[in-house]
């Protein structure tokens, strides 16, 4: 039997504890003052048309986050989630697509086996679908539930006894990610390479091809589990490519300044420049086909801000 659903007063919470909520997160996430406004004039209603919807909903309720790097989906569905919580009450978490890569190993077994690019993570064919869908389901079920990590650090899964465990059911689950939802492509428009990486390191297209027939078949299960869809669109992909470097030159920034070890994590800008090739086709594709699709589409200005909702 579903578990009947109890909300606080909305306009209570609201006038109590969302200001301090929202003052609070973006001073932990670091954000400009600005991104109040962001909140008051997009993100509540938001979060108020999701408390409706899942006030009608059986069972946990899954929110999906898609856009592109550099979007702010990440920091939307952290604030989904404290919103969520701050407003109604409700048992939240949210997941990100990145924590379900396949293991470095599991990657090279692939590259050995189906294509070489397919060591490097990020296009789907390089996520552990089947671990996926396990831990959302869990989610919805009570008990005890492992929730998997991936350090990017070591380009590795975190072994298991490092994962964090939640209880379980949760009301609602917030899983976002770059390429979530974006569906396969025509088998045609495969023929021609979008960039110099297809072109040089993929000239029969056999990389692209797994990577659109996976979306077709094993991402499916994955994507439909998804009752309510958010996009964060960027205004072209040359622009997810500047915001990119931009978080690049602030990581190189950051470490100068607190003087870390690692340098080796900053990518010059050729190495930049041939990695988010990875991810060119499946982001073009999406910013193409993804709005039609998606439940709330919030179109980006160039300086990542949200010009309107669509």
């Amino acid at each position: 039997m579903a578990r009947k659903r109890q909300f606080r007063p909305l306009q209570l919470a609201m006038d109590t504890t969302v200001k301090a909520v929202v003052e609070t997160f973006i001073s932990q996430e670091k954000l400009p003052a600005t991104y109040a406004e962001t909140v008051s004039q997009w993100f509540l209603p938001l979060t108020e048309e999701i408390l409706r919807q899942v006030a009608g909903h059986h069972g946990t309720f899954v929110i999906g986050v898609s856009g592109s790097q550099g979007s702010g989906k990440t920091t939307l569905a952290s604030l989904l989630v404290q919103l969520l919580h701050s407003m109604a009450g409700l048992r939240c978490i949210n997941l990100s697509i990145d924590d379900f890569y396949l293991t470095h190993a599991q990657r090279q077994d692939l590259a050995h086996e189906v294509h070489p690019l397919l060591a490097t993570r990020g296009v789907p064919g390089t996520h552990d679908v089947a671990l996926a869908l396990d831990t959302i389901a869990a989610l919805k079920q009570p008990g005890m539930v492992a929730v998997p990590r991936f350090d990017k650090a070591v380009d590795d899964r975190l072994p298991q006894a490092q994962w964090p465990h939640i209880q379980a059911p949760m009301d609602v689950v917030v899983l976002e990610g770059w390429c979530l939802s974006v569906p396969a492509a025509d088998e045609g428009a495969l023929a021609e390479p979008v960039n110099t990486l297809e072109r040089h390191e993929d000239p029969d297209g056999r990389w692209r091809q797994y990577v659109n027939k996976v979306i077709a078949t094993d991402y499916k299960p994955f994507y439909d589990l998804v009752d309510f869809l958010v996009m964060l669109k960027a205004p072209s992909f040359e622009k997810v490519y500047e915001w990119r470097q931009t978080q690049e030159d602030k990581l190189a920034q950051r470490i100068g300044r607190e003087g870390e070890s690692g340098t080796n994590r900053i990518m010059s800008t050729e190495q930049l420049q041939r990695f988010i090739q990875h991810y060119e086709r499946v982001t073009r594709h999406g910013l193409a086909t993804l709005p039609e699709q998606a439940d709330v589409v919030f179109q980006l200005t160039d300086q990542q801000t949200i010009a309107t909702r669509l």
